[in-house]
């Protein structure tokens, strides 16, 4: 008898394979005298469409809604039949006594497997690997250790109840709005109050009035026998900073630098223009920044938008890649930024693979302290849900054989692996009040005390050249100007503020409990918010303008017509809570089931009961073109 392994993807399962020494070949799975090793290929498994209860159901119509069967069904995915057969034969077969659940380590990958052992109507012992690494040594070890799969049942339960609301919510949501607006439009838990976010900035861009300010600087030199050199209103060109330094004007009560009154700016130009001056006062504060934690997909994609301007959704592929094909970094799709007690006897060895440039003096120095600096910022057992944060793993990187963004990536990880353990930034901020003519200026800057961490990202930051001057030091204004400006408008959400937003969507609501909630979870998940931005693009909601993300009409339409509690951040915080307490078995499905049917009753009588003159964009439809017929071979 064998054991049947089934993996989340056909790459995954071929290193399996080959980790359990399966070198027999066969259509759709690989094999050994102990072992068969097979996949799926993401999902094989969908829930079934309206039209799969009630052939009538395939049109749209207001009158047949809320549609809600009673017992949602599953069904093949077409394309992947093919495979779904080769696994209902493997899982059935006399051959296998036991199996192995091997797909992703998470929700979703729950769901996958559990949706094919439901259709093929399985009943044999399962076990569940749980990896966060795919070399060699860790999927042995995660074969030595396997659980029963019973424990992993409420996880379960919590992807199940989230697979059957979005599609209830969403397909009735969708259906009634576009009967009612004439026109598609598709609605989502996660993709609706991520739009409306984006909306409400658009808003606030679209009512912004600029105004007209002006800022005074004044140029001061602190000695004052280079007076002469200073003739005239302009400043010579490429003056070195030890003969003058730049002061802003500012209020002394309200710290503002901004003047709306162009005459008093000129004023307060021309009245210190040439006159002294004297240093009023030098006020130093001390600033010490620890590392960064470690990453979370979030993070990562945050930081690879603002470095190299790469989607979220490129950015999880290249992190997938590095994890299951080069096997050079942990399980990427993870919203926890520590990593467990039992990874402590890890750190060395994972350090002493980073012994190679241009890593090679960071790991060094770390490696030469008495004992690695643990703390809770990098190991914290409480903060950890389905997986710890993304880490380089103990295989010797080959960075030439890398593609360029898989380097950019990489590097990314490893950098900040290797910063944890390195000592806190110390800088500090000095502020050099001036005062001429009773007029008061600031300037600023910061001295580095200790670069620690940074010296891994040298261009984080950088030292600012400030005057040598003490309190108490005459000075002569050289020269002073007023400069017009003009107040800007909020900025467009760019992929990397748009994830911020939605990992810390609990500051858009006044709902403390829930607000706590999105704070642990956010408006979808690492693993989904790179999808929930596609998606708004794939629909029309949003569109790409260089690094922004800016609302189209139809998307701003949208979020006038639907009802507050389809766009509000706290509806999805309420559903995560709800999942997140049938993972703990502190809820039953069936009570959190119950509520989105009376959710879905709800939205369907607001869309039927609401007057609305809204109309939307019309959408231009490519003419029907049918396909070639291409002949058989």
């Amino acid at each position: 008898m064998k054991t049947l392994v089934v993996a989340e993807k056909p790459s995954v399962g071929r290193d399996i394979a080959r980790v359990l020494k399966c070198a027999g070949k066969a259509e759709g799975f690989l094999y050994s005298d102990d072992y068969i090793v097979s996949w799926a290929i993401g999902h094989l498994v969908t829930l079934c469409e309206p039209e799969d209860y009630d052939p009538a159901l395939k049109r749209w119509r207001m009158e047949t809604l809320p549609i809600a069967p009673l017992d949602i069904q599953l069904k093949p995915i077409v394309k992947t039949k093919k495979q779904l057969t080769v696994l209902k034969k493997l899982m059935n077969g006399k051959e296998v006594d036991s199996i192995v659940c091997a797909t992703d380590s998470g929700r979703e990958g729950e769901l996958i497997f559990r949706y094919i052992y439901q259709i093929v109507k399985c009943k044999k012992p399962v076990k569940r690997l749980w990896i966060s690494s795919m070399t060699d040594s860790a999927i042995l070890a995660g074969f030595s250790s396997l659980k029963d799969s019973r424990e992993y049942d409420s996880l379960y339960a919590s992807a199940k109840c989230r697979s059957e609301a979005d599609w209830l919510v969403g397909m009735n949501a969708s259906r009634a709005f576009t009967i009612k607006y004439r026109t598609l439009l598709t609605i989502g838990r996660v993709q609706t109050p991520t739009l409306a976010i984006m909306t409400a900035r658009q808003k606030e861009i679209d009512r912004f009035v600029p105004k007209d300010y002006w800022e005074v600087a004044a140029y001061f030199c602190k000695d004052l026998l280079t007076k002469d050199n200073f003739a005239g209103n302009n400043l010579p060109p490429g003056l070195n900073k030890s003969i003058y330094f730049t002061g802003t004007w500012f209020d002394p009560k309200t710290k503002d630098s901004k003047i709306f009154d162009k005459e008093k700016a000129e004023n307060i130009a021309k009245s210190v223009r040439k006159k002294p001056g004297i240093v009023f006062d030098i006020q130093t504060e001390r600033k010490k920044i620890p590392p960064g934690q470690l990453y979370d997909l979030t993070e990562l994609q945050r930081d690879a938008n603002k470095r190299f301007g790469f989607s979220a959704q490129k950015t999880l592929g290249i992190a997938q890649t590095l994890y299951e094909k080069r096997k050079l970094v942990t399980y990427p799709r993870t919203d926890s930024r520590c990593l467990s007690t039992d990874m402590i006897p890890k750190l060395e060895p994972t350090l002493k693979t980073l012994d190679i440039e241009p890593y090679k003096p960071f790991v060094a120095y770390v490696l030469a302290l008495n004992e690695l600096p643990i703390t809770k910022r990098v190991v914290d057992n409480s903060k950890i849900s389905d997986h710890h944060a993304i880490i380089p793993t103990g295989k010797k990187p080959n960075l030439q054989i890398l593609a360029e963004d898989e380097r950019k990536i990489y590097d990314l990880i490893a950098r900040k692996f290797i910063a944890v353990f390195y000592p806190v930034y110390v800088y500090d901020i000095v502020k050099i009040i001036s005062v001429a003519e009773s007029e008061n200026f600031l300037t600023k800057g910061n001295i580095i005390i200790q670069p620690g961490w940074t010296e891994l990202f040298p261009q984080s930051d950088s030292e600012d050249i400030l005057p040598n001057v003490k309190k108490g030091d005459p000075l002569l204004v050289a020269d002073a100007k007023s400069i017009a400006k003009k107040t800007q408008p909020p900025k467009p959400y760019t992929e990397a503020t748009l994830l911020s937003a939605m990992e810390n969507a609990g500051r858009f609501t006044d709902n403390e409990e829930l607000a706590a909630q999105l704070k642990e979870s956010g408006l979808g998940t690492p693993a989904t918010r790179a999808a929930i931005i596609e998606r708004l693009l794939t629909v029309g909601y949003i569109i790409r303008k260089g690094k922004n993300l800016t609302p189209t009409e139809k998307g701003m339409k949208l979020i006038d017509v639907v009802p507050s509690e389809l766009k509000s951040p706290e509806t999805t915080g309420k559903w995560e809570k709800g999942l997140s307490s049938i993972a703990k078995s502190n809820m039953i499905p069936e009570k959190f089931m119950s509520s989105i049917g009376r959710y879905v009753d709800y939205i369907i009588k607001f869309v039927r009961e609401t007057e609305c003159a809204t109309e939307f964009p019309i959408e231009e439809r490519k003419p029907y073109r049918p396909k070639k017929a291409v002949a058989k071979r």
